[in-house]
């Protein structure tokens, strides 16, 4: 890449502040970045980095007014516009050619719609079908009956076993198992005996699903993920979950089997659910909080036991003058004693 600031302005739809000609030659974050780079500010509490850094172009928000040395682009949105510079000057995007490989093991009742590439070592069992225009990566395996839609991107080393249901232009990346049985045991003084599970996955249009991320089938009837759903990488959906659409699931999430999961819900890194919950519409639950009751629609709740952010917030904050009140109360309990004393004798 070698693009002026002012190429960057156009390509960008942005407002020029400063030296049009100065050049960049890298995208890097705000904080890595040098002469010769340009990057962004994601949103104004960030500003500190801003007037730090030694980029040489900062994309940012129309409303910023402070003058730094850097040659500025105001943009409408600062990470958008970055994406899309981005785009413009990544490398092309790798593309397979449809066909089969001839190390790949397609059963011959399979269904392959029109444009499908299917990579080497791949195993696609009885009665699958897959889509127009899906690739199947190396390594893949997809079980008997299942069903993949249009224009998937399934990575190498995926596993998607029988009978599960897969939308249009869903993306599985590497190590994510769809399909497993569910964590269901009837346990007593002989040990846990293991409960069948016979139902499957059902997965909307437009899902993602990141790397080594698992989706339990469900005991009966089926495990849902809604359209437009993103889930990031090592995250644990329990069998029976229904999970609605456009939610957003981050790094490390773990969900008990049952729960309930509304539209537009996020539930941040680490987040742990308890089974048979029920999360509504718009509901947030911040990094590392466990849930153990149903949270209504746009509540938002943070703590290891999940309370109301704010009440939890305040708990917070006390927490960090538990020394100082200790002290303050080991001194009052000795001048107490004293008094004490003092009436005694």
């Amino acid at each position: 890449m070698r693009k002026n600031a002012r190429e960057i302005s156009e390509l960008v739809g942005g407002e020029l502040v400063g030296d049009g000609n100065v050049v960049v030659t890298r995208l890097r974050s705000i904080l890595a970045a040098g002469e010769g780079d340009v990057t962004f500010l994601a949103r104004s509490s960030y500003a500190p980095r801003a007037r730090a850094s030694h980029a040489s172009v900062i994309l940012v928000g129309r409303d910023w007014a402070e003058p730094l040395q850097q040659t500025l682009i105001r943009v409408d949105n600062p990470s958008a516009a970055f994406q899309r510079l981005a785009e413009a000057i990544a490398p092309p995007a790798v593309k397979f050619e449809p066909g089969v490989h001839p190390t790949a093991v397609v059963a011959p009742d399979v269904t392959l719609g029109k444009g499908v590439s299917v990579q080497p070592y791949a195993v696609i069992e009885p009665g699958a079908a897959i889509g127009d225009g899906t690739v199947i990566g190396a390594y893949v395996y997809v079980g008997h009956g299942t069903k993949v839609g249009e224009q998937c991107l399934i990575y190498p080393h995926v596993v998607i076993r029988d009978r599960c249901l897969i939308g249009n232009r869903v993306i599985m990346h590497s190590g994510v198992v769809i399909g497993a049985d569910g964590f269901g045991y009837d346990s007593g003084p002989q040990g846990h005996k293991k409960i069948p599970q016979v139902g499957i996955v059902e997965i909307e249009d437009d899902v993602e699903i990141g790397a080594n991320s698992t989706i339990d089938r469900a005991r009966f009837d089926r495990t849902f993920i809604g359209r437009g759903t993103k889930i990031d990488n090592l995250v644990q959906v329990g069998h029976n979950c229904v999970i609605g659409r456009h939610t957003i699931i981050c790094s490390q999430v773990g969900i008990s089997g049952s729960c309930v999961i509304g539209d537009g819900v996020i539930l941040a890194g680490q987040v742990g659910l308890a089974d048979h919950l029920n999360i509504g519409d718009g509901a947030i639950a911040l990094a590392k909080s466990g849930l153990h009751q149903d949270v209504p629609p746009k509540g938002k709740v943070f703590g290891a036991v999940a309370r109301p952010a704010a009440e939890e917030m305040k708990l917070e904050a006390c927490k960090v003058r538990l020394p100082e009140l200790f002290a303050r109360v080991k001194k009052i309990e000795k001048q107490l004693g004293d008094s004490d004393k003092d009436k005694q004798d």
